[in-house]
């Protein structure tokens, strides 16, 4: 950490600069504050300093955890008993500080089920080949020019005319 010091009439002040900075001017010392740029991943703090979803989340794990811890110590041992306290607890802490683009744990667990569940791994492309349909089309149309004339008899030939015996 950066200290900074001041005078102001032969007494010397020292301040944290990492989160505050401070400037004299003109004998007063005026501290400016850093305000970050993008105010949505600012979260209000109420106990503690940590936010409503952690201290449900936290109060939600000891609440499950230690009586779980108290019931099972003469049974496994404290050892055993510290370990399955930790191993309950554990995914409560998870949810309550994990976040990954803005998401709560919760929210990415439910995408990730739905992306699994609900939509197929392999989706094939498919297209429509335009030509591979005109062309069909045109031998539809040339199989009814051929037998539109006939009424299934096969055509007359013309009798040759010559001599006959």
């Amino acid at each position: 950490m950066k200290y900074t010091k001041f005078s102001k009439s032969g007494k010397s002040l020292f301040f944290f600069c990492n989160e505050i900075k401070i400037q004299s001017k003109g004998g007063f010392i005026i501290a400016y504050v850093p305000v970050p740029r993008d105010l949505t991943k600012v979260k209000s703090k109420i106990a503690l300093n940590l936010t409503l979803r952690q201290l449900i989340c936290f109060g939600t794990a000891a609440a499950v955890g230690l009586p779980t811890y108290f019931m099972t110590r003469g049974a496994i041992g404290n050892a055993g008993a510290v370990l399955l306290m930790i191993g309950i607890m554990l995914p409560a802490f998870f949810v309550a500080i994990y976040e990954k683009d803005g998401q709560p744990a919760e929210k990415i667990l439910i995408n990730m089920l739905r992306l699994r569940l609900y939509f197929p791994t392999k989706r094939p492309y498919k297209t429509e080949n335009f030509y591979n349909i005109i062309e069909k089309e045109g031998r539809i149309f040339d199989s009814q020019n051929q037998t539109a004339g006939t009424t299934g008899k096969t055509a007359i030939t013309k009798r040759q005319t010559g001599n006959r015996k």
